[in-house]
């Protein structure tokens, strides 16, 4: 099937800091195992044939999601298949979800049959057994139809528990005009990136290369993008964190230099003041998902023509390109539905051609490499970004996110305390390295009280 896909994207990025509250308190509970009626448990021998035979058979699921995508993709679901009725509730996103989700499972009550979940925040749910496996649906043979690292966020301790929607594989945007106004050379290698951040803010004290106010979803995502793999998950209690990892070491010294030097703006992201300056130039990059586009478009406008997009940097000229996630989602079955065939053949509609191409008609990022590599994909060139074809960039930073990241169990938890740590290092322009450090103990702390073996190294 082809498609032509606008060029249009919506904001999908990962919640930076939440309340705890009940969702912290996921730790290793494990909710209600899978009903009766066409659900299939662990060990199944369900397939294709017997998931085609469940959609032709009048019921009903529930799903919870929130992306205006989905919306359009169930109405074409329930064309597909009349006796299927698809209850779609927008429950709230990220971790207003993801509260009433883990409320719901330790009711025993109330829970969809599938949820869309964010990659950062599948394994929390994933471990403590609330999701059901999709190992015996035969969704495992998606796997060659999307890139490795995608394929490595919604498979958590060997078992496929989920499946993906939309991704963001992050690449540089960066105001042309403003890097020719100041004779900036477009970076290549981070190095090159702080040479432009001092030079630009010493010709220009009321311009910066970016604003960063200290986000964990960015950090964590920098570290991935530096090779860093401080998390290690073995089993569904065993969590190694490594307060040492070369990659976090790497990125935080680069970081440092501008965060210390007062070369990064403290206008916090997503206000009406961060837009002025990313539409007027005093804010002239931005290292984010392939998500940004449209937000760019919409909220900054008046930056429109300035704007061009390119790889992310290296840590060394001529390296390899390396890319790696910020933001994204996956749909995951519930292991409580009792209709888990049904809700399995919805998501492989949402997560394959028909699904992906009604998401990248209507401003998702897509996750199919189908999709990515389509002609009609890669030869939009929007006016916005003065006529470049953006998407081959972005698509080919698809393609070069590093495989082998792994979040915590309790990330969720752990992005909600960053700023007592890491926060405060941006706040008072110290040490990023060592509130990485203290960050990191504190998680550890935290997934022990909630049962997990938390090594430290």
């Amino acid at each position: 099937m082809t498609a032509t896909i606008r060029t249009a994207r919506v904001w999908r990025r990962s919640a930076a800091v939440v309340a705890a509250g009940a969702l912290a308190a996921a730790g290793l509970s494990a909710c209600s195992s899978s009903g009766s009626g066409t659900s299939a448990g662990a060990g199944s021998t369900a397939n294709a044939s017997s998931i085609a035979a469940a959609l032709q058979k009048k019921s009903t699921i529930t799903v919870w999601a929130w992306a205006p995508q989905d919306k359009d993709i169930v109405a074409a679901f329930e064309k597909q298949y009349p006796n299927v009725t698809v209850n779609l509730v927008n429950a709230g996103s990220s971790t207003t979800e993801y509260t009433k989700l883990q409320n719901a499972i330790k009711a025993g009550s109330g829970i969809p049959d599938v949820a869309q979940i964010e990659y950062y925040a599948l394994p929390q749910f994933s471990l403590a057994g609330s999701v059901q496996s999709l190992d015996g649906y035969g969704l495992d043979s998606l796997k060659s139809d999307y890139s490795q690292a995608v394929w490595d966020a919604i498979e958590v301790n060997g078992n496929l528990d989920a499946v993906p929607q939309d991704t963001g594989p992050m690449a540089l945007f960066y105001n042309e005009k403003i890097f020719k106004q100041y004779g900036l050379t477009v970076p290549t290698t981070w190095d090159q990136y702080v040479a432009d951040a001092v030079k630009l803010h010493a010709a220009n004290p009321n311009e910066y290369i970016t604003s960063d106010t200290g986000d964990p979803g960015f950090a964590t995502s920098m570290i991935w993008q530096a090779g860093g793999k401080p998390y290690t998950v073995s089993g569904a209690t065993s969590v190694t964190v490594d307060t040492k990892d070369a990659g976090t070491a790497k990125w935080a010294a680069q970081w440092d230099q501008m965060e210390e030097k007062g070369l990064l703006s403290q206008v916090s992201g997503w206000t009406t003041q961060w837009f002025n300056g990313l539409g007027n130039g005093t804010i002239a990059t931005l290292v984010t998902g392939a998500w940004m586009p449209d937000n760019l478009e919409t909220s900054a406008a008046a930056g429109s023509g300035d704007w061009r997009v390119a790889p992310m940097p290296t840590y060394t000229s001529g390296g390899t390109a390396a890319s790696a996630e910020n933001g994204g989602s996956s749909y995951a079955v519930m292991k409580a539905s009792s209709n888990a065939l049904v809700a399995a053949g919805f998501e492989q509609f949402l997560a394959t051609q028909p699904g992906e191409t009604i998401l990248a008609n209507e401003g998702g990022f897509p996750a199919l490499n189908s999709i990515l590599n389509s002609s009609s994909f890669l030869d939009q060139a929007p006016a916005y970004f003065g006529g470049q074809k953006i998407n081959e960039v972005l698509s080919a930073a698809a393609a070069s996110v590093l495989p082998g990241w792994s979040y915590l169990p309790f990330q969720v938890y752990a992005n909600s305390i960053f700023p007592d740590s890491v926060g405060k290092a941006y706040e008072n322009k110290t040490d990023i390295a060592a509130a990485l450090s203290t960050w990191n103990n504190a998680s550890a702390t935290y997934g022990q009280q909630q049962g997990f073996t938390v090594t430290v190294k």
